[in-house]
């Protein structure tokens, strides 16, 4: 049902890795305004956000730095590193918001992992790019056969608001929406 924001954690994987190519102009413009949501239920709900990759500071994007703490190591090594693995049994996170790329070989990977564990894993759609667009659907098809739910930024906040179920929240959330 509703993911409680006390328990949830999201997770960004690669989030500056992208090919200009591949990746729409409209997607690049909407994927910055979800990252300013993003931002935003950091504060409103103290949300804990991680970037994971490779290289120097994980490829952070810059409205997130604030708030992230930056993880250097390979997605398809994530689940047996035990930095990452401390950070969540330290935050009692229950449900784990992914994003970031690619959604149809690291994302997808690092999810069915993270169902195996016993995690309410979600996938946050608009924060996440496919390497192969045609692949995407495919892959969000999978996902959802483990429970794996896609949702956007403007869901998630939603739902975080809901699950508090604060008036003022709520109110906070439908004129950030707006």
């Amino acid at each position: 049902m509703f993911a409680n924001p006390k328990h949830s954690r999201v997770v960004l994987i690669n989030p500056s890795r992208k090919d200009p190519a591949s990746v729409p102009a409209d997607v690049t413009m909407q994927r910055t305004e979800d990252l300013t949501l993003l931002s935003a239920a950091h504060e409103l709900f103290g949300v804990a956000v991680d970037v994971i990759g490779e290289g120097p500071s994980a490829g952070v994007p810059g409205i997130l730095r604030p708030i992230a703490a930056a993880l250097d190591v390979e997605s398809l090594f994530l689940w047996s590193d035990e930095r990452f693995t401390a950070l969540l049994a330290a935050s009692d996170a229950g449900a784990i918001f992914l994003g970031g790329a690619w959604l149809d070989e690291d994302l997808v990977m690092v999810a069915l992992e993270g169902v195996r564990r016993g995690y309410d894993v979600r996938v946050l759609a608009d924060l996440s790019i496919a390497r192969r667009q045609e692949d995407r659907l495919l892959v969000l098809d999978r996902l959802a056969l483990h429970g794996v739910l896609p949702m956007t930024m403007r869901q998630a906040l939603l739902e975080w608001a809901l699950c508090l179920d604060d008036p003022a929240l709520k109110r906070k959330v439908q004129h950030l929406l707006a």
